[in-house]
């Protein structure tokens, strides 16, 4: 039978995570040099002596949670199947491309940073070019099988055109998700794997 942790511990981590919860929203509304400690307190409605319990300074809340978002995009790298050049493949682009979206929505604003090298802080700069890095060669060792000759150059167009295009999704009214979806799917699939056009 496991064993309840401590009242006090259990808070603890509550507030820790009504902290960054309140981070992702401040920033994903305020960008990441706009956004300040007061905001976050506000939001999570706690107090200033809460947030530097558990946090420093408003770099350490943004370096965890990119530490969070570089886990999960990690996982769901390394779940990726096989993306084969028929309708199975399309599939599991589109699956692999449900969970990107998701992670995008909770972790647009850390991703962004990474892509528009926003950050002065070494650790956050490597773990996005780390996460990036390694989707790039889950994508290539896939590409490769149908792209050989420009393999290389299809992954940096692919990762560019995912970030963008995610980011438009969150950020406009582009329709149902499901619609965008399978189009982004079927479009994907036929641009990046499904071989040469005869």
């Amino acid at each position: 039978m496991a064993t309840k942790q401590p009242v006090h511990r259990q808070q603890g981590a509550a507030t820790r995570t009504k902290l960054l919860q309140a981070g992702k929203q401040v920033l994903a509304e305020r960008g990441y040099h706009a956004a300040r400690v007061d905001d976050v307190v506000s939001v999570a409605q706690v107090s200033h002596g809460s947030f530097y319990l558990y946090f420093p300074n408003k770099e350490a809340l943004v370096l965890e949670l990119a530490r969070e978002c570089a886990r999960e995009l990690g996982a769901m790298t390394e779940a990726l199947g096989e993306i084969s050049a028929d309708a199975s493949g399309r599939e599991a682009l589109r699956a692999w491309l449900t969970e990107f979206l998701a992670l995008y929505r909770s972790y647009g604003v850390v991703v962004r940073a990474w892509v528009e090298n926003q950050f002065n802080n070494a650790e956050l700069t490597q773990l996005g070019l780390d996460s990036f890095a390694s989707i790039a060669e889950a994508l290539m060792e896939r590409m490769s099988r149908s792209h050989p000759e420009d393999g290389p150059l299809r992954v940096v167009a692919l990762v560019s055109m995912m970030e963008r295009f995610t980011s438009l999704i969150v950020n406009q009214d582009l329709g149902p998700d499901d619609l965008v979806l399978d189009t982004a799917a079927t479009v994907i699939h036929r641009g990046f794997f499904a071989g040469v056009p005869s």
